[in-house]
């Protein structure tokens, strides 16, 4: 008997993840996941084949257990026919980003950031008619900012070993902090820690390290910092972080900074590098009965 599964993959420039559930045979049973991979290649149509096939020998698998494949991502237009005969769907990247967001996070209502090469912000929300996913904007600031300025400054372009260079850095070296600036508590007891500048206090002694630490700190702040807009004006607490860079080590001690900061409820939760392709495997198990997500552009 086939399994009925549902593959989902999110093409990438150069990196491709996917996915999949499996569709159980009783519709208000669970749909189960099947652990996510990813590949690099030169080429998007490389990369998607060589996760297809990764994919399907890892976890013993054949092609007459797939139901159906979903592509999302900025690679997608590159797919035009059917995968190893397979019927394939387009998803728009952002409802996959939404889906993805919400799933991993076990919430119904969000902001979901997907922090990729730069970073893309929507508002997600699951009620009694669907899904409400609406894209909010984003910033240029992201993993493509990391690794350019760390090739520049440091030439390292190896996103893991900035991070683990990072690591014995300090930012007393590198940013213009709050309370260099006035005695004033501006945020009762987080101005010694708030930035005023980043790298606006840039040291002659400043070390590889350091200025590691600055350039991973001031991108985190910066998604912080937007992401946090996009949360007031919903008037909402809870973001989720989602794509390859909420993965970097640095996240978590610098996004609970700003959780405590400013009352917010920023999550990494497991497998949030594949928030995406996770979202976009989603939209494939629906049922015929759901209503299919609408995306508005704002």
């Amino acid at each position: 008997m086939n399994k009925n599964i549902v593959i989902g993959i999110d093409v990438g420039g150069s990196t491709t993840k996917i996915v999949g559930f499996t569709l159980p045979d009783n519709p208000d049973a669970d749909h189960k996941l099947i652990a996510p991979l990813f590949v690099k290649a030169t080429d998007p149509i490389t990369s998607i084949y060589g996760a297809f096939g990764k994919f399907l020998d890892k976890n013993d698998l054949e092609l007459k257990d797939i139901s159906k494949v979903m592509i999302t991502g900025a690679g997608s237009s590159h797919i035009t026919k059917p995968i190893y005969g397979l019927p394939c769907e387009l998803i728009e990247e952002f409802e996959s980003i939404g889906r993805g967001g919400l799933y991993l996070s076990g919430l119904s209502r969000a902001i979901v950031t997907s922090c990729g090469t730069g970073t893309a912000l929507c508002f997600a929300e699951k009620n009694e008619n669907g899904y409400d996913i609406r894209y909010l904007g984003g910033t240029g600031v992201g993993g493509g900012t990391l690794v350019g300025l760390s090739k520049k400054m440091l030439d390292m372009n190896n996103v893991d070993h900035i991070s683990e260079l990072a690591e014995s850095g300090s930012l007393n070296r590198v940013d213009l902090k709050i309370n260099d600036l006035t005695k004033a508590d501006i945020v009762p007891g987080f101005s010694d820690t708030m930035t005023a500048s980043n790298f606006g206090n840039i040291s002659d002694l400043a070390t590889r390290s350091d200025i590691a630490c600055g350039i991973i700190n001031m991108v985190f702040e910066t998604i912080g910092m937007v992401s946090r807009f996009a949360a007031q004006n919903y008037g909402i607490r809870d973001i989720v972080l989602t794509g390859n860079l909420s993965g970097v080590k640095q996240a978590v001690p610098i996004f609970e900074t700003l959780n405590r900061m400013f009352n917010l409820n920023f999550m990494i939760p497991e497998n949030s590098r594949f928030g995406t392709v996770i979202g976009a495997a989603l939209a494939g198990c629906r049922s015929e009965e759901e209503t299919t997500g609408r995306l508005s552009v704002l």
